[in-house]
């Protein structure tokens, strides 16, 4: 087993920092959204999903972020009825929302190779 696979085993069993959830909002509901339409609940449960269960989101934490993104012009939202027939607002990624996706996307690239770069050269001291 490599020193990376250790890390991520140890990382499996800890819970993820607040600041590095609220980091990672963002570009989370942005790539989410760039899959299709979506509504709150399925974006919490998505997150979940693609996290493996380690982050966990609250309407409490999704909607400022939706609301904020939606301001920004990076979402825009419609209500619609759901195969229930309830209403439920769907979000949609922008033009915009996709530009700032891709700017996110380099600027997590950049965080993640320095990352790298530096626990690789601790496993090998």
């Amino acid at each position: 087993m490599t020193c990376i696979d250790m890390q991520c085993i140890k990382l499996l069993r800890m819970n993820v920092a607040k600041d590095l959830v609220a980091a990672s909002s963002t570009p989370l509901v942005l790539a989410i959204l760039a899959e299709g339409e979506s509504y709150g609940y399925a974006i919490i449960k998505r997150v979940a999903e693609l996290s493996g269960g380690h982050l966990q989101w609250t309407d409490g934490m999704l909607y400022p972020v939706l609301h904020r993104l939606e301001r920004q012009g990076y979402v825009g939202a419609k209500w619609d009825k759901s195969e229930t027939g309830r209403r439920r607002k769907y979000y949609r990624i922008t033009k915009e929302g996709q530009a700032e996706l891709a700017a996110q996307r380099q600027q997590w690239k950049a965080v993640d190779d320095t990352l790298r770069g530096i626990w690789m050269r601790e496993c090998t001291v």
